[in-house]
C-alpha cells in the first residue's frame, strides 16, 4: 500500500518542475499558470497576474482536449500548463494527472503560490474576490 509521500514521490518523478523564476519565463513565452488554490486563499493572497484560475475539482474537464466542458486556454495542446496550489504539494499530483490524459508539457510550481510571492514576483488582488476576509496590517 502506498502512503502519500509515495504518490508524491512518484508524480514528482514524471514532472519538469519549474521554480518560479522559471515559471515566469515560461509564462513570457506563452505557457499558462492554472491556479487551483481555493477561493479563499486566492481573496486572502492575490493572484499571479494572467493566471487562470480552475477549481480543482474539474481541473481535469478543463483541461482535456477531448472533454466537452474543456478550457479553450487550458486544453490547448500548444500550450504548456503549469498547475499551481499553495505550497507545491495538490499541484504535483494534479499536473500528474494532466501528464496522463496527454498533456506531456503539463507541470507545477515548487513551492506554489507562496514561493512565487517570496521570490519577488508579481502578485495583484483577486479581481473576483470580494471584501478582505481579514485586516491587513
Amino acid at each position: 500500500m502506498s502512503t502519500i509521500d509515495d504518490l508524491l514521490e512518484e508524480a514528482r518523478a514524471q514532472l519538469d518542475r519549474l521554480s518560479p523564476a522559471q515559471a515566469r519565463a515560461a509564462v513570457a513565452d506563452g505557457a499558462l499558470i492554472v491556479d487551483i488554490r481555493s477561493e479563499s486563499q486566492r481573496a486572502d493572497d492575490g493572484v499571479v497576474p494572467g493566471s487562470l484560475f480552475i477549481p480543482r475539482n474539474v481541473l481535469e474537464w478543463r483541461c482535456d482536449p477531448r472533454s466537452r466542458w474543456r478550457d479553450a486556454d487550458a486544453s490547448d495542446p500548444g500550450r504548456q500548463v503549469i498547475v499551481m496550489c499553495n505550497e507545491g504539494y495538490q499541484s504535483s499530483l494534479a499536473a500528474a494527472t494532466l501528464k496522463r490524459l496527454g498533456r506531456p508539457d503539463a507541470t507545477d510550481l515548487i513551492g506554489g503560490f507562496q514561493a512565487w510571492r517570496a521570490a519577488g514576483l508579481p502578485v495583484e488582488r483577486d479581481p473576483a474576490a470580494g471584501p478582505r476576509s481579514r485586516p491587513t496590517d
